[in-house]
């Protein structure tokens, strides 16, 4: 994570920064502070807005360049749209928008004005910290791999902001409101290091190894090595990365925040961590394959909400495992038609060795069910290129056992932005799962890949626990690039997953 770059907060009356943004709403309604400027500078805001036809619509901006007796060199006006109207997904995705706007000049450090009079549901201070995470989570790059060179700043990265001064009537209530915003803007950007990392450098051993970062905040985190994982007879798992020169690994963490109650039910997170799928015997094309670094976003989505729950102190059980493997040819490699045995205790005809995520998480849900007895079981997995055929790189796929399960991830959804569809679980699709040679077979053949996918998932999950699976191969990496991510890596699923735990679950036992 970048830590380079931070949010505070300073009173209105407080002296801007060189460069200093503020807010106008629709129709050009200024905040006290705003119209206090404007007629200190002989009302260039009005009259940069009229020249302009800037009328304050939502993310709108004007720039006026020194502005006459404020001592400010560049001020940004920023669209705030109408009264009230916007949500909170809304101000976060406006503070991307500002922080870009900020990013094109050069300053170290900027001021932002909140001096908004709304009758909407939120107030000043929480607007001030819902702007702050947006321009945390905009702020996110990852350059560490470029290398200075002298009188050359392309190659580098170049000096830029390093603090957004937040200003706004009663700062302590807005670093106060911050605090769990910043904390799940940090799982995010904890995610998206994850995914950008190269694979020579991320293997399954050292993915396993950056959950131990969790342990600083409370988490309690256990690695099964390979020995350990036989033992119990993940034979499903382990198969996938016998061909790699680098062992597999499984990571747990645990997150015992509800108040009062180590002994009520987590709910359960679990990840697939495919540091790098060439699709083993069943070799996938050389054309885009340096993007399987990308094939552990859904074990990053999952490091990434437990780093964020455990941060801000999430009155909540929780667990999240993530099976940390790479899936590469060799004399060793698992070989199509290949029958392994999982630790349920089903036999596994491997038809397609690049079908592999779907063995990985076979065992880690069943460890997961059969260890934590939880309330609940979520997995995410850049699984499939099929729901990508489906839906592009704007949604995730959801397939869900359980419709109240559905219902609460398709509100976090519509609260975060990050878009999921439900997609179908239909006995049809768990037919074609049926092997000649074994209980399951690991793929159902070219069409309906991503429903057959989780038909595959759901034989490995015990009748009475709700189970949902989220296929997130078109939003976890090269995903749409929007006004809070720039990152090839996405970080995708750590907003929705925490909203999912905030909204549903993070309460006390009735």
């Amino acid at each position: 994570m970048s830590d380079r770059f931070e949010v505070t907060f300073a009173p209105l009356s407080a002296d801007p920064e060189t460069v200093t943004a503020l807010l106008a709403g629709e129709g050009l309604e200024l905040g006290s502070k705003a119209r206090e400027l404007d007629t200190k500078s002989a009302g260039s805001v009005s009259k940069a807005a009229a020249a302009a036809d800037f009328k304050g619509k939502y993310k709108s901006t004007i720039e006026i360049l020194a502005p006459a007796k404020l001592g400010i060199d560049r001020l940004i006006v920023a669209g705030l749209g109408k009264d009230g109207a916007l949500s909170a997904q809304q101000y976060v995705d406006l503070g991307g928008a500002i922080l870009g706007a900020i990013q094109n000049r050069k300053t170290s450090t900027a001021s932002l004005i909140v001096d908004v009079e709304t009758s909407g549901d939120h107030s000043a201070e929480q607007i001030a910290a819902l702007i702050g995470q947006g321009a945390l989570l905009r702020h996110y790059n990852f350059k560490k791999y470029f290398t200075k060179k002298s009188g050359d700043d392309s190659a580098a990265d170049k000096d830029g902001i390093k603090k957004l001064i937040v200003h706004v009537a009663h700062p302590d209530k807005a670093k106060a409101a911050f605090h769990p915003l910043k904390a799940v803007a940090n799982g995010v950007n904890f995610a998206r290091d994850l995914v950008n990392e190269p694979a020579n450098v991320l293997g399954p051993v050292e993915l396993a190894e950056k959950t131990k970062a969790l342990e600083k905040l409370g988490v309690e985190v256990e690695i099964l090595d390979v020995k350990a994982m036989e033992k119990l007879g993940m034979g499903s798992l382990l198969c996938v990365g016998q061909g790699s020169a680098r062992p597999s690994r499984l990571a747990v963490m645990v997150w015992n925040g509800a108040k009062g109650s180590k002994k009520q039910k987590p709910v359960c997170f679990v990840g697939k961590g495919v540091v790098f799928d060439t699709g083993g015997i069943s070799i996938k094309g050389a054309a885009g394959m340096e993007d399987m670094k990308g094939d552990m976003g859904g074990a990053a989505a999952v490091i990434g909400t437990m780093y964020a729950l455990a941060e801000r102190k999430a009155n909540v059980n929780a667990v999240g495992l993530v099976g940390c493997v790479e899936n590469m040819p060799s004399g060793n490699a698992v070989r199509p038609g290949d029958i392994v045995k999982s630790m349920s205790g089903q036999t596994i005809e491997v038809i397609n060795t690049d079908a592999e995520g779907r063995l990985v998480l076979a065992d880690v849900l069943w460890y997961a069910q059969e260890t934590y007895k939880p309330k609940l079981v979520i997995d995410l997995a850049t699984l499939t290129g099929a729901i990508m055929i489906a839906l592009g790189k704007e949604y995730a796929g959801l397939f869900a056992s359980d419709d109240k399960l559905a219902d609460e991830l398709l509100s976090a959804s519509r609260s975060t932005g990050e878009k999921l569809w439900r997609m179908p679980l239909d006995k049809a699709f768990d037919k074609m799962m049926d092997s000649k040679n074994a209980d399951v077979k690991n793929t159902g053949g070219r069409w309906g890949g991503a429903a057959t996918a989780a038909a595959f998932l759901q034989r490995f999950v015990q009748k009475d626990v709700p189970w949902s699976h989220i296929d997130l191969a078109g939003t976890a990496m090269d995903g749409a690039r929007n006004d809070i991510n720039q990152s090839w890596g996405a970080g995708w699923g750590v907003r929705l997953l925490d909203r999912f735990v905030a909204g549903h679950y993070e309460k006390s036992e009735k």
